[in-house]
Formats: C-alpha cells, sequence, structure tokens
C-alpha cells in the first residue's frame, strides 16, 4: 500500500490567509508560501496584522465557514483514497482548517496549533520543524512507499524526500526553479500521474 501526502490549502482548499486578506483588504495576508521561503517569517507578518486589526480568531473561522474546496477536490479526494492510504499535510492550523476538513469528510491531517485566549490569536505552535519532511520520513521509516504533492516552497523538503513529489498548479517560478519535479494542472492531471506509478 502507498501513502499519499497531500498538501491542503492550493491543492484541496483556497488559501485560508488569501480569503481573510479581502475581507479585511490587506496586501500582507495575500502573501503566501508561494510567496515566501520562510514560513515564520510569513507567520510573523500574519501575526502583526491580526493584532494591527484586532482579528479574533472566531473572525477567521466565520469566514473560513463560507470557504468551498476546489471544484473537483472531493471527487479527487475520493478517488484517492479508495487507491492510497491519505494524509492531508499542512502548515495550516487546526483551528482555522476543521471546517474545511468536515466539509471534505473529515480526511485525516496533520498540522499545527494556534496559540489563542478570550479569542485573541496569542501565537502559534508548530507541530515539529519541518514538519512535512519529518511525517514523509516517518512514513517511510514505516516501510511505506510515499508519493507527495503540494504547491509552494514549504512543500519542496516534503516533495523531495517522497518517493515521488508532484507540484499542483504550482507558480511558474517555483516550478522553475525546481524543474526535476512532475507538475500537474488539474487533479484529473494529478490522478492521471498518479495512476501511472502506483505498481
Amino acid at each position: 500500500m502507498v501513502h499519499l501526502c497531500l498538501d491542503f490549502e492550493g491543492v484541496l482548499i483556497p488559501e485560508i490567509w488569501q480569503c481573510l486578506a479581502k475581507e479585511v483588504n490587506s496586501d500582507d495576508l495575500m502573501l503566501t508560501t508561494q510567496d515566501l521561503k520562510d514560513y515564520d517569517e510569513l507567520m510573523s507578518l500574519r501575526m502583526k496584522v491580526v493584532n494591527e486589526k484586532n482579528i479574533k480568531l472566531s473572525d477567521i473561522q466565520k469566514i473560513v465557514r463560507d470557504i468551498a474546496p476546489f471544484d473537483g477536490a472531493q471527487e479527487f479526494l475520493d478517488w484517492a483514497r479508495s487507491k492510497f492510504q491519505v494524509t492531508i499535510v499542512s502548515d495550516t492550523f487546526y483551528e482555522l482548517a476543521w471546517p474545511l476538513v468536515e466539509k471534505l469528510g473529515y480526511p485525516s491531517i496533520i498540522c499545527h496549533n494556534m496559540t489563542v485566549k478570550n479569542d485573541k490569536i496569542t501565537g502559534y505552535k508548530l507541530r515539529q520543524p519541518n514538519n512535512k519532511q519529518k511525517v514523509i520520513e516517518a512514513l517511510q521509516s514505516l516501510k511505506f512507499k510515499v508519493f507527495a504533492s503540494g504547491d509552494s516552497y514549504n512543500d519542496i523538503n516534503m516533495l523531495n524526500t517522497a518517493d515521488l513529489g508532484i507540484f499542483f498548479q504550482a507558480p511558474k517560478h517555483i516550478k522553475e526553479e525546481y524543474p526535476h519535479l512532475l507538475t500537474a494542472s488539474s487533479h484529473n492531471e494529478l490522478k492521471k500521474i498518479l495512476e501511472e506509478h502506483i505498481k
């Protein structure tokens, strides 16, 4: 049995922080891991905006509840779960992502936690440094063959460590930096690539 690890935002769902950015009119919140390689730098910027604009956890959760998964994401995930053991490995947070996990039928997800006091976001706790790569390595240590797909800089170590790494709708500048990785432009194309490598 092959284990398939998928990024969440950018592969199955829209970017949560970008949806928030549109609601609160913040250019800084439009930045994602497709723009900044340093995740802590990105999250520090996000925390700064959250504090400056007095954005509460409940404010973000309300927006998240109105977000829909990408067209075709549910069908792809259903297919993938019939062929692989599937785990979502994401740099999002349980406190933000859970309504979307629910919409997708509660797939397994490994991500981080926010620290919250009286509805105020005070910070965040990483599952572990370089979590995505370490999840792949842990599964491989259990003798699983592991395939993975993601779209951003924070997915590179995961994709390089997996037995098969595939970009999903990654921007041109990232694909050009890592031309050795396969790339899919749609869920159907990702399905086709995965089918070709199931042995």
